[in-house]
């Protein structure tokens, strides 16, 4: 017997229909045999309907700690109806939220993160022969007796997070396609499904906005060693393998399907969720960006790629770029303002209408030809550049997000991962 942790997203149990569809998988894995826990969103919209609400009655839509208690609601109502479902099918099943499953949080809310996981009432349920229904997104803090939300991918989080704890043989990360492609075939019709990933690569693809992941979902269950099957809920395909440790005798199979001399590219990311920030005209001493960054930091502000650049204007001053989630502008500028007078930088540019395109592969590291063919692809595009950042799997640029798509295609064709068959998109966010 298995024990198998099961997450399904918003676009899976968007309606009536999907959560039958989704009860009825949810049995036959039970059926032959298995323990399940199952993890699931808010149906559809749900989440946003009720952001649109919050803010339809509170101007900065009430506090964080009353906003978390309304989004919570999504989950609990996907939970709830799901084992209703699968008592239907005449399968035992009870329902529990995040703090019932013992899902413990730091305080910060809209954007907690995990402390410790307390199973106990789900090893309970598993042992009387129940299956086990969670509302992934949320959680508790001990020390305020308040619910959390963990933001985005919390759902994902809450899934990777409960294997580990239970002990789980794999968690499957249920959505509207078959797997991890090559790029999205929102994008890319001709991407190609990849039958197994690194968890390192799905880190790079994920951190570099590939959705169908959260970035915090691989790096937990990297950290826990445990394997993850990205599948549709629409189909009975075999979806990607995410493998935490591939041993030498996988990563040699693996190899000899790619010709000599050829760099491993497992795929093409992009990410338009993102702004820019230049900090224009800081003192170039020592010090100087450690106070932009410790500010930021106190805000908990998450930074992707930084670049410095030396002032035209002045050799004694210098200016700071650097990536961030565009719902964290607000603040992020508000900070930089407030500190402005005290470090003495000169100015700040904003820029949201910018997109980031990562290449990413584990055979990068060994072939210098990559960064030339990559930046080739942009050129032949006519894809101009505004920021490089590269790691020993990935290349990653920032250009401007109306040329995002042409430039995605570009770099796919380029380096041959084009796929002769369309790829399937059962639902239309891929979560």
């Amino acid at each position: 017997m298995s024990l198998i942790v099961q997450k399904f997203g918003g676009s899976s149990v968007s309606d009536a229909e999907g959560v039958k569809r989704v009860a009825r998988r949810i049995v036959e894995t039970k059926a032959r045999g298995n323990d399940v826990v199952v993890v699931v969103s808010a149906m559809g919209d749900t989440t946003d309907d009720l952001l649109d609400l919050a803010h339809e009655v509170s101007s900065d839509r009430g506090s964080s700690r009353e906003l978390d208690m309304l989004l919570t609601a999504g989950e609990r109502i996907s939970m709830a109806v799901l084992a209703m479902a699968v008592h239907e099918l005449g399968a035992p099943a009870q329902s529990f939220t995040g703090s019932q499953a013992g899902m413990i949080t730091d305080g910060i809310h809209g954007a907690a993160r995990l402390v410790e996981v307390q199973p106990h009432r789900i090893r309970e349920s598993l042992a009387a022969g129940n299956i086990a229904i969670v509302a992934g997104f949320q959680g508790m803090n001990r020390q305020t007796r308040d619910i959390t939300t963990m933001g985005r991918g919390g759902s994902d989080t809450t899934a990777v997070a409960m294997a580990a704890a239970l002990n789980a043989d794999y968690c499957e990360i249920y959505s509207d396609v078959d797997g991890v492609f090559t790029a999205d075939p929102r994008i890319v019709s001709s991407a190609h499904k990849l039958n197994e990933v690194s968890s390192e690569e799905m880190l790079e693809m994920a951190a570099n906005g590939a959705k169908i992941l959260h970035l915090r979902c691989v790096e937990y269950a990297r950290r826990f060693n445990l394997k993850l099957h990205v599948r549709s809920s629409f189909s009975d395909l075999e979806g990607t393998w995410v493998i935490p440790s591939a041993t030498d005798a996988d990563s040699a199979e693996l190899m000899k399907e790619i010709p000599l001399e050829q760099p491993l590219i497992s795929g093409v990311a992009h990410d338009r969720s993102q702004a820019k920030i230049t900090v224009v005209g800081v003192p170039d001493v020592p010090g100087y960006a450690a106070k932009i960054f410790g500010s930021l930091n106190d805000a908990h502000v998450n930074l992707d790629m930084i670049v410095q650049n030396v002032s035209t204007k002045s050799a004694e001053r210098t200016h700071i770029s650097f990536t961030l989630p565009q719902d964290q502008g607000g603040t992020a500028l508000a900070v930089l303002r407030r500190v402005q007078q005290e470090i003495g930088f000169e100015d700040i540019e904003y820029d949201d209408s910018i997109g980031k395109l990562s290449l990413v592969g584990a055979g990068m590291k060994s072939n210098p030809g990559v960064s030339f063919q990559f930046f080739e692809a942009l050129s032949e595009a006519g894809v101009n550049i505004d920021m490089i950042s590269t790691s020993e799997i990935r290349i990653s640029v920032v250009t401007r997000a109306d040329l995002l798509d042409a430039a995605v295609r570009a770099v796919h064709t380029a380096f041959g991962l084009d796929s002769d068959d369309e790829a399937t998109v059962y639902g239309g966010t891929g979560r």
